[in-house]
């Protein structure tokens, strides 16, 4: 497991399992919220590294 993509999916899904059983009670909403969640984040990390691709360390 070396990519970190795969990586990062795994965190996603583990953070949003605890997230959404912290916030909800019922076990649909869980799946519901940890689905949002998980969705956001790897959104978000996307985004943030097409981003960080403008600009480079070594240039």
């Amino acid at each position: 497991m070396n990519s970190h993509l795969l990586w990062l999916v795994v965190f996603s899904l583990c953070v949003s399992i605890v997230f959404a059983v912290l916030q909800r009670d019922a076990p649909r909403e869980q799946v519901k919220l940890t689905a949002q969640l998980a969705g956001g984040f790897l959104a978000a990390a996307l985004v943030m590294g097409w981003v960080l691709r403008l600009f480079p360390l070594g240039a």
